[in-house]
């Protein structure tokens, strides 16, 4: 069960055709507008009533663009998120009903976990990101980099208790539905902390290690890749990467933006001062590219696209930050929101960045300057290849399945 972007939801169709390939029955339940995402795997789906791109398009939605701090857009998503929450109820109960074990992302874990209490499911944690408090480095979800390890933890708490606060009323709601008694999520929560409850992290231990001051239970296991199956690139943009040294992708993914026509024209004045080639992926914000030189495409899997590129611009979500790491290739790094700023910092860390170019102080000058480097010094290919070829040994599904046996006894 997850909610929440595109990035958001791919890694979990790869998961879940791993786990249908060792044998079990699997249902992603998530946004309708998803449902494509599962064609081919063997998953299942079932669809959750709220759309988020509707959502993010709306003016709640563009709001989030008028906060100039990542405290500041996360006061704003949880305003936003509580009225959708208790829309999104009667489907995880129904879709709950019908399965075994529930595997529960972040974005729905308060949700989920009342669900699994009400019906008596054993369930576990499938994390994206490293939520859990922790001295080593700020909540993600800040995009802020470290505020020292007191304060690192103590914000930490904070955004678990702002996201407890999301789902309050609708907890509350089914609490009542599902006959159970009255409890505080805080309470709740860490009652599961005392028992061990299960979280599995789908990202490397080589790109983010699991923090020293982790409670047992918390594991970091691999990436989850997304299920592509028997896609294939479009026959227009294999002729274009045909005709030209590698090109640079620039995408946003699921990622608003304020003015995607200025921001579009930046973006390819970049790349022609960079004597660069682009390959620009729509998404949700609608940018574009016109020329010989540019390329629009729409929805395209990064798996097949990202190891023709030259380097990958990218707002630095967790999904597409993986998506790079795997094809081996430099990144520029455009943070946007909530837990970009922290991925695009680890690819800077990583070296195989040469730094992030926050959106809202992108430049034309500032992002031909940074292509130039990603691109122009070999020192980023090589640590990028590097790293690629470590991270496909990795199997973040196994610790999976091991960890389903175990809780469903």
């Amino acid at each position: 069960m997850t909610a929440g972007s595109r990035g958001d939801v791919a890694p979990y169709t790869g998961l879940g055709h791993g786990l249908v390939r060792a044998g079990h029955e699997v249902t992603l339940v998530t946004h309708g507008r998803f449902e494509p995402l599962v064609e081919g795997s063997g998953v299942r789906f079932h669809a959750l009533p709220v759309d988020p791109r509707e959502q993010l398009e709306s003016e709640s939605g563009r709001a989030l663009h008028r906060s100039a701090t990542g405290a500041g857009k996360l006061i704003r998503m949880v305003a936003m998120a509580r009225r959708l929450a208790g829309r999104m109820a009667d489907d995880v109960v129904a879709a709950a009903r019908s399965h075994d074990v529930l595997l529960l992302a972040g974005p729905l874990g308060p949700l989920g976990l009342t669900v699994a209490e009400g019906l008596s499911l054993p369930s576990m944690g499938v994390y994206l990101q490293p939520l859990a408090p922790t001295r080593e480095f700020a909540p993600p979800l800040t995009g802020t980099r470290s505020w020292g390890p007191v304060l690192n933890r103590a914000a930490a708490h904070g955004v678990t208790m702002a996201v407890e606060r999301i789902f309050a009323e609708s907890v509350r709601d089914l609490r009542v539905r599902l006959g159970l008694s009255h409890a505080r999520q805080g309470a709740a929560r860490r009652a599961r902390e005392r028992r061990g409850w299960p979280v599995l992290h789908g990202f490397s231990p080589q790109v983010v290690s699991r923090p020293r001051d982790w409670r047992p239970g918390l594991d970091v296991v691999g990436y989850w890749w997304p299920y592509d199956g028997e896609r294939r690139l479009p026959p227009e943009l294999r002729d274009f990467l045909d005709a030209g040294p590698p090109p640079v992708f620039v995408g946003l993914g699921s990622a608003t933006v304020p003015d995607a026509e200025r921001l579009s024209g930046q973006v390819v004045r970049a790349l022609r001062a960079a004597g660069l080639r682009g390959v620009i992926q729509r998404g949700w914000g609608e940018l574009r590219g016109d020329g010989d030189d540019m390329l629009t495409i729409g929805d395209v899997p990064h798996s097949l696209l990202f190891p023709r590129m030259a380097a990958v611009v990218h707002h630095a979500g967790a999904g597409t930050t993986a998506a790079g790491l795997r094809a081996g290739v430099p990144a520029v790094p455009v943070p946007i929101q909530f837990d970009e700023g922290f991925w695009a910092a680890r690819l800077v860390a990583l070296g195989v960045a040469p730094r992030a170019v926050p959106l809202r102080h992108l430049t034309a000058g500032a992002l031909a300057s940074a292509l130039r480097e990603a691109t122009g010094n070999a020192v980023y290919g090589r640590r990028a290849r590097s790293l690629a070829e470590r991270l496909r040994v990795e199997d973040g599904v196994a610790p999976v399945l091991d960890a389903v046996r175990r809780v469903a006894g």
